[in-house]
């Protein structure tokens, strides 16, 4: 048997550990991962004031808890529900976990009655619920974009099947554009888990006047903002839109404080 002579061990054992070591970490995950609920509402007929007072009343509950509030608005025209609220969770295992549910139950019993009764006046005062669990950008991002605006666009979309990723491309190029002819950018929403929709997007307006305010950009920064956004005129994005999806909502409506 040839020995093997003493050096040649070291230059193994670095060949072997070399690329190992050399081999880069996993990426970090990108797009969005910050986990939100989020509850569509239609009040059952006269009962919208009520409703609103209810989930107010409930704030109490969730600051006991110490669980965030929601971002909530008030549909003024387009889809069939009355109430969007978009509950940060942040993650499954954070929001789940033992000591936050303790917390919860904690927080029910020492509300008392109105606790108990607070799931039986929601079923009086809603018609229609729904629930999709979304990720989205993280929740500083969420506030900064909402704060001081008192009116929001809701564009909710279900895709055609396996162009989900497409439609979400075209959201952020959207949004691409809308930067570039000097407009805010909108929130996007990807579901996870929940009713059907694909994503949401979410746009925030100081008030109606600031929503619509696209008539005075000049055509032709229009057409250079497109073009950058991978589209080749304005008038290419709403078809190219819906050349990707099934269906979409819109829906315009005003924060509730």
């Amino acid at each position: 048997m040839k020995k093997i002579m003493p050096w040649i061990i070291p230059a193994l054992l670095i060949g072997l550990v070399g690329p190992l070591a050399a081999t880069p970490a996993p990426a970090a995950p990108t797009g969005p991962a910050f986990l939100y609920k989020t509850t569509f509402v239609r009040a059952a007929p006269g009962r919208l004031l009520d409703l609103i007072a209810l989930f107010k009343d409930r704030m109490a509950v969730l600051d006991a808890a110490g669980d965030e509030r929601p971002l909530w608005w008030r549909h003024a025209e387009g889809d069939q529900w009355d109430l969007m609220l978009l509950y940060p969770m942040g993650s499954y295992a954070e929001y789940y976990a033992a000591d936050r549910i303790g917390r919860r139950e904690k927080a029910e019993r020492d509300s008392g009655a109105a606790g108990k009764s607070f799931k039986k006046t929601l079923e009086a005062c809603s018609a229609w619920k729904e629930d999709v669990f979304v990720l989205g950008p993280p929740l500083e991002a969420v506030r900064k974009a909402s704060a001081g605006m008192g009116y929001f666009h809701i564009e909710i979309f279900m895709s055609l099947p396996g162009r989900q990723d497409d439609l979400y491309k075209e959201r952020e190029m959207e949004n691409v554009y809308q930067v570039g002819i000097g407009r805010p950018a909108t929130l996007i929403f990807v579901r996870d888990q929940g009713a059907a929709w694909d994503l949401y997007t979410l746009g925030c307006y100081r008030d109606l006047r600031d929503w619509a305010g696209t008539a005075d950009v000049p055509r032709e920064r229009r057409e250079e903002a497109a073009r950058k956004a991978g589209f080749k005129s304005p008038d290419e994005i709403g078809p190219y839109m819906r050349s990707l999806i099934d269906f979409h909502r819109d829906t315009i409506g005003g924060a509730i404080k």
